[in-house]
């Protein structure tokens, strides 16, 4: 979310607004051209986009969602039904695809949307007060496990599925370890922000340091290829709630710890270049 902000900022902000549609039925009244965008900003995996009204349009991608840019007259690489937001300015078009939770507000009142979250682990005023707060938040769940509290916005906002994979495998634990027994929460947090400041300016995302073909990932959808480290066969099962698991990746010998008996099989990385591009991040021609 991000990338997404920083270019979504860098093609519209300061310019006029020739067209402004918001396709959902509680927007589609509301007309932004004539409105000059101030500014992008991210939180977490919110985005706003700010315009000189006093007014910002909320959005967030969830799995789906994406920005796309393009030139004036481009075609679009998604099918225009699944369009939720066009915002055209002389020469560049932004277009938001199956956005959600997708909302026009008050800048004023942004915080209603974001407050609950943990502290956003690429805030560039990051601090000690930041580092103390997700401590507190992490510290406060020592009985939930590792995996699920890294995708808890509430406690840091920005990780996704990938790092939190890829963390634990780092840390040397497996994502069902409880809290309470993680030998090192600060380190925690210090690994999240540094793995994400590293990526935050490309599309590609890797854990690895390496952007080749097949190596981008420790364990992430690496699911029954040979660990990095040891060669053992990474193993794969859902974590969380029926409704809200998400797919799971480990090394039983690298990584200590509890696991489930592994009930997904895969077979390594889905089509597609290695580091592929977060989900929804803004494309630029």
């Amino acid at each position: 979310m991000y990338l997404a902000g920083k270019r979504l900022h860098a093609a519209l902000a300061r310019h006029e607004l020739l067209r402004g549609e918001l396709r959902h039925p509680r927007l589609v009244e509301h007309d932004l051209a004539g409105l000059t965008v101030t500014g992008v900003v991210s939180v977490g995996k919110h985005l706003f986009t700010r315009f000189d009204d006093g007014r910002s349009l909320h959005s967030h991608f969830r799995m789906d969602g994406s920005w796309h840019l393009y030139r004036p007259g481009m075609r679009w690489r998604r099918v225009a039904h699944e369009a939720r937001a066009v915002l055209a300015t002389a020469d560049r078009v932004a277009v938001g695809f199956a956005l959600h939770d997708l909302e026009l507000l008050p800048t004023d009142d942004e915080h209603t949307l974001v407050g609950h979250l943990g502290p956003d682990l690429l805030d560039p005023a990051w601090g000690p007060a930041h580092d103390a707060e997700a401590l507190r938040r992490m510290t406060a769940r020592a009985d939930h496990p590792l995996g699920l509290v890294l995708l808890e916005q509430r406690v840091m906002a920005g990780l996704g599925n990938l790092y939190r994979n890829d963390i634990c495998f780092l840390l040397g634990l497996t994502p069902w370890v409880p809290v309470r027994d993680v030998p090192d929460l600060p380190g925690v947090i210090d690994l999240s922000r540094r793995l994400l400041s590293s990526n935050k300016d490309r599309p590609e995302q890797t854990t690895t340091g390496s952007l080749a073909a097949g190596e981008a990932h420790w364990v992430f959808e690496r699911a029954g290829r040979p660990c990095r480290r040891c060669g053992t066969r990474i193993r794969t099962a859902d974590q969380g709630d029926d409704h809200r698991a998400r797919v799971t990746y480990w090394c039983p010998r690298c990584q200590a710890g509890p696991s489930p008996r592994p009930v997904r099989r895969g077979t390594g990385p889905r089509r597609g270049a290695p580091g592929r591009p977060p989900p929804g991040a803004a494309r630029t021609p």
